[in-house]
This record gives structure tokens, sequence and C-alpha cells, in this order.
């Protein structure tokens, strides 16, 4: 029988959150990770829960770079990683956007975020618990998905992150309201962990 309520992830988002926000970034080159972003990774690595990396890159969409960089990109990611001992247990990503030029990614997906598509097929794969996991971002909109799966967000500082503070943090509250503001990544998994008595030294 399937086992319910034991596995839980902290999902993480990429752009400004595991990475250097570039914007479209349409080269490996130009993917260069944040710093202790795998110090981070390999905390959760550690712990009971998952990492788990979900991310919007309509760049395939709007025809900046083909689907196929941002799986060479992700595969950087991941010899980054593994040559430090962390791993991510998943990688989902959405290639569309509605108003992309190229026809075959021109939809009204329900894997782009805020939507919840990518958190549910995570939790689908892997045995997730959504009311037990975490969503880590750099954007508002991040937090309002985690809250719209049941699960907390938590924003960090890095990427747009210190923006959306500065502009909007007076007049958050409910589906808005982060959690816990982090400083960057491995700031918001230490916070995770503490709270969860999951930390570990």
């Amino acid at each position: 029988m399937k086992s319910e309520g034991k596995i839980k992830a902290i999902f993480i988002d990429r752009d400004g959150t595991i990475n250097e926000e570039a914007g479209y970034i349409n080269h490996v080159d130009l993917f260069m990770l944040l710093p202790r972003s795998i110090e981070a990774i390999r905390l959760i690595n550690m712990s009971p829960f998952k990492a788990v990396m979900v991310t919007n890159q309509a760049g395939v969409a709007k025809g900046y770079f083909p689907e196929e960089l941002v799986l060479s990109i992700h595969d950087k990611l991941k010899g980054l990683l593994d040559k430090e001992g962390a791993y991510l247990d998943g990688i989902y990503y959405c290639p569309h956007h509605p108003e992309g030029s190229v026809e075959k990614y021109r939809i009204q997906c329900e894997c782009r975020k805020p939507r919840p598509g990518l958190l549910l097929k995570a939790a689908e794969d892997l045995d997730i618990v959504l009311s037990r996991s975490y969503l880590v971002g750099d954007k508002i909109s991040d937090v309002v998905l985690a809250r719209s799966v049941g699960a907390k967000g938590v924003l960090v500082l890095t990427g747009y992150g210190k923006g959306e503070v500065e502009n909007f943090g007076n007049g958050w509250g409910g589906v808005k309201k982060p959690v816990y503001i982090a400083e960057d990544l491995y700031d918001a998994v230490e916070w995770i962990l503490d709270v969860e008595g999951q930390r570990v030294d």
C-alpha cells in the first residue's frame, strides 16, 4: 500500500534562488551559482526532506533558446552539485508561455508557476506530501504557489527578493505573506530545518 504523510520536500526555485538572476539565460556559461547554494542543497540531502527544483523557463516558448539548452544547464547544475557531494531529487521545469512565439510551447498550461502543475507532478512522482513541504523562491508568486497547494512559502532576498520586500512588503497578507524571509537559500534551509527540529550540525 502506498504510504502517506512520510515524504516531505523543500522545493526550490532556480533563477535568483540557486543561481544568479541573469534574465533569460541563453548560454550555459551564463549559469552561475549563488554563494552557498550547493551547501544549502547538501543540507537538505542530509535531512528527511527531498530537494526538488521547480522553475519557469518561458524563454523556450519565446524563442530565445531551445529546450535542449535548459537540459544542458541542468546537466551543468547536476555536475556542480555532484562534485560537492550534493544532489537534487527532482528537477521540474515549464517551457510554456501563453504568448510565446514558438507554437509548440504557446499554451495556457497548468505547469507555469504560480499554477500548481510542477508541484503536483513532483508530488505524484516522488510521493511527496505537499502540506508538509516548503517552497523557497525569490518572488511573491512562489509564496502564493506554495500556499495554493497547502505548503509553506519562504522568500529569499537574492534575485528579485530584495525588490519584492522593498516594494510590496508593507502590503503583504494572506496568501502573499512568507513564513520566513531569508538572506539566501542556505539561510532558508537552516531556518526550515530548525523549525522542523531537523537541524544537522
